[in-house]
């Protein structure tokens, strides 16, 4: 199994840049950023290491949460006190490191949390899609979807290398005559990304393919009432 990705969120530059040198000299694949734009910036991430203070910060690392379940967080508070530390669990942090922290003991944390997470990530590819309740059911939710959402769920599921091109994608989301631009596909892949999370499967669950289309990257069965539309 491969490692983890890791996302840094620091806005000092000299610290966060030392840290993902660092730990990428340790073996992690780590990508990094000043601060978060916003819940979707972490789609691609296992395991997040965000720099949190005050209220602020805490709020950051719950909407995080909650928008992604099964991801990763750990926080690096700059507080020692006691009750910093209780906010940062409550407000959904796995594990919670204080400043001045060791390159040494990120690299400890993120190891301890990965193997915490194993089972959580082999359960979460058990996905289901029931085109008769147009419901997607995994290890963590069922999750209601669309009938376009659902249409093209299933499409992936039952296409080559689960694998379908933009014109295809178009076709489905457009089949009632509604003309389809890019950014209104992005939208829907976005939507079916997160709803495919909420159901259990960690990302990257849809990736893009450049001059292509898109590719499901997590197993999905569909029921036998489902008729794939992308071949039309």
């Amino acid at each position: 199994m491969s490692g983890p990705n890791i996302l840094i969120i620091e806005v000092h530059d000299v610290m966060r840049d030392a840290m993902v040198m660092a730990l990428r000299r340790l073996g992690h694949a780590v990508a990094s950023a000043k601060a978060l734009v916003d819940e979707l910036h972490v789609v691609n991430t296992d395991i997040l290491l965000l720099s949190v203070a005050g209220e602020e910060g805490f709020g950051q690392v719950w909407r995080i949460r909650a928008a992604h379940p099964t991801i990763g967080i750990i926080a690096i508070s700059a507080g020692a006190q006691g009750r910093d530390l209780v906010n940062a669990y409550q407000s959904g942090a796995d594990l919670v490191l204080v400043k001045p922290v060791s390159v040494d003991e990120v690299s400890a944390a993120i190891r301890s949390l990965e193997r915490r997470m194993r089972p959580l990530r082999a359960n979460a590819w058990q996905l289901t899609l029931n085109f008769t309740t147009l419901q997607l059911q995994g290890a963590q939710a069922s999750v209601d979807t669309s009938e376009t959402e659902c249409l093209l769920l299933g499409a992936f599921a039952t296409s080559v290398e689960q694998q379908l091109s933009d014109e295809q994608l178009f076709k489905i989301i457009g089949r009632n005559g509604t003309v389809v631009s890019k950014a209104a596909l992005e939208v829907q892949i976005v939507r079916l990304r997160k709803k495919l999370e909420q159901a259990g499967a960690l990302a990257p669950n849809i990736k893009s393919i450049r001059g292509m289309g898109y590719q499901l990257c997590v197993p999905l069965v569909v029921n036998k009432d489902f008729k794939s539309p992308h071949h039309a």
